[in-house]
């Protein structure tokens, strides 16, 4: 098929259907020309109504080809294309399930014969049920970036979250005393955002803002460009919660997600599902590792930096320059930007 036979991809065309050949590895530099083919190909041979990617001999994929394989399902849907993955091995399969896009795709177990059983005759198998949390080092199904299989990192995250819990015990009573005098409604704020390679999560905090402030977002103007919502005089804020933002004391409940293994004392800025729809494939590659509490973005501007594509650049430069030591200075760098009278909230 014209624009996918190249770059390790195989494609077969029959009768208005085609199936491609999914190379071993499916990372950010195939995604990318993946994706482009992908559309190319679609405009070329407008009589397609079906296109499947078998993914037979696909052991290793990131974030990255995930989120190629999104896109190329938007592109599917919007040509009325029925996009189908084959043969998924469980490796892969298991990252589906992280992020939930099993749920997305039409996927099934036929094996490849050169033509693709009309949609009576699919086999969407069952994936395996899952913790509700992310694996541990020793379950990932493959390493992303090192940090993800790293012993050390993880004890870093234990012993950090118990002391930040202990320290978040002792505020508590005072902080939601404060939040309720000064707002009707609860004391935590919960909100999903994407872990590893997609996998959502429920993101704790201290309430800041109006109980209704998700219903009102759109009533504010985003001060921010690209796949992130920022606004410097947010209106839904409380002042107690101005407060807390000032000080960070809001995301002290995070201790509960890094203990649970949802979030990494350092990282990158854990993106909402919508920001996430928004990426392009390049983008993706910040879910290669866990988001966390502090990291680049939180050092070096936090809420002053307003650009998208600036955020991506220094999550990919803590991904580069990881190291456990690198982790302990930015903790520590952390601690002096919050105290640091011209810090402000993430």
């Amino acid at each position: 098929m014209a624009n996918l036979s190249s770059m390790n991809f195989q494609a077969t065309l029959l009768n208005n259907r085609c199936v491609v050949a999914m190379p071993a590895s499916f990372t950010v530099v195939q995604a990318v020309d993946f994706k482009q083919r992908f559309q190319q190909a679609v405009q070329i041979h407008q009589d397609l109504r079906a296109i499947a990617l078998d993914l037979s001999q696909t052991r290793f994929i990131d974030s990255s080809g995930i989120g190629a394989l999104v896109g190329c399902w938007k592109i599917a849907q919007k040509n009325s294309i029925r996009l189908i993955l084959q043969n998924v091995s469980q490796q892969v399969m298991t990252i589906l399930s992280l992020a939930d896009l099993d749920k997305l795709f039409e996927i099934e177990e036929t094996p490849i014969t050169g033509e693709m059983p009309e949609a009576s005759q699919a086999i969407s198998p069952k994936p395996a049920k899952l913790a509700s949390k992310l694996p541990s080092p020793a379950e990932v199904p493959f390493v992303t970036h090192p940090s993800v299989q790293s012993y050390p990192k993880r004890l870093l995250d234990i012993t950090g979250a118990l002391v930040g819990l202990s320290i978040t015990g002792v505020l508590l009573p005072f902080i939601a005393i404060a939040i309720k005098l000064d707002s009707p409604g609860p004391i935590f704020f919960g909100q999903t955002r994407c872990s590893w390679m997609g996998t959502r999560f429920k993101m704790w905090k201290f309430r800041s803002m109006v109980p209704d402030a998700e219903q009102k977002k759109h009533l504010v103007k985003n001060e921010a460009s690209g796949a992130i919502f920022k606004s410097a005089d947010d209106p839904r804020i409380t002042r107690v919660g101005r407060l807390l933002r000032k000080t960070s004391l809001d995301e002290l409940p995070q201790f509960w997600n890094v203990l649970k293994g949802e979030m990494s004392l350092v990282g990158t800025r854990p993106p909402t599902p919508d920001e996430v729809e928004r990426y392009e494939i390049p983008q993706w590659q910040r879910l290669d590792i866990k988001p966390g509490m502090t990291g680049e973005w939180q050092v070096n501007g936090r809420s002053s930096v307003k650009n998208f594509e600036d955020i991506v650049n220094l999550d990919l430069k803590y991904q580069e320059n990881w190291s456990l030591m690198y982790d302990i200075q930015l903790i520590f760098k952390t601690v002096w930007v919050v105290f640091n009278k011209n810090s402000g909230a993430m």
